[in-house]
């Protein structure tokens, strides 16, 4: 698990940030009951904030919920409220923060810069990566968003993590390969693989290396990618 007071979760676009903030979140939670927890929804790049719809889930399990202040409205251009600020001054224990995709959502991260320097050892930055997703199929193409997104956010990622899916479609080999990818991309950057997530059916496929580390989930919502294709 990860050890750090904060965790900071970015990627591209449809990477599964938000599934995999819910599922950190509610993982935290199950392995220390009496923690306190926060769950911040920092993206202002998609207009219908989807950690936002799972808020009241995440209450009823004492995980505090902040959300920019027009998310789950219709409201078009989100304002990031100041009470935000209180997962940097109040004691929680643990802060995952599901930052929007692309540079353009690593922009509001930025604001926070100074707050995040201050507490830079306490925080592990997440790069997630969904290589079935548009610009995140080849090396060249995850280094260069990973360059645009520390430079927007003013903090650079910790770790890479492989959340290669395809959704009920996704086998063991895509994961496997999405590794393979990854290591590559690991060298080029000189960061390490911090885990490879997914559903839980895949893990006893996966090679004995990545069962170790592997973090099984069930989503729990429907991605925009998907809805969009049903319409």
């Amino acid at each position: 698990m990860i050890p750090t007071r904060y965790t900071i979760l970015v990627g591209n676009y449809g990477s599964g940030k938000t599934e995999l903030s819910l599922a950190l979140a509610m993982e935290m939670r199950r392995r220390e009951p009496d923690s306190r927890i926060a769950l911040v929804d920092l993206d202002i790049v998609n207009p219908y904030f989807r950690s936002a719809e799972q808020g009241e889930l995440l209450r009823q399990h004492n995980i505090e919920v902040f959300m920019p202040s027009f998310a789950m409205s219709t409201v078009d251009i989100p304002a990031l409220p100041a009470n935000i600020m209180a997962v940097f001054e109040q004691p929680f224990d643990r802060v995952i923060i599901d930052v929007g995709g692309d540079d353009t959502g690593a922009t509001a991260l930025g604001r926070y810069a100074p707050q995040l320097t201050a507490r830079r050892e306490e925080i592990t930055m997440l790069y997630v990566v969904n290589p079935f997703r548009p610009l995140s199929g080849t090396e060249e193409d995850i280094a260069e968003l990973f360059s645009l997104i520390g430079q927007k956010a003013r903090i650079t990622p910790d770790a890479l993590v492989n959340n290669a899916n395809l959704q009920e479609h996704t086998i063991a080999q895509d994961v496997v390969e999405a590794q393979e990818l990854l290591e590559k991309v690991s060298q080029r950057l000189n960061l390490p693989i911090a885990f490879a997530a997914g559903l839980p059916r895949l893990k006893d496929e996966l090679p004995p290396a990545m069962q170790e580390t592997y973090f099984a989930f069930t989503p729990i919502m429907k991605p925009d990618w998907l809805v969009d294709s049903d319409e």
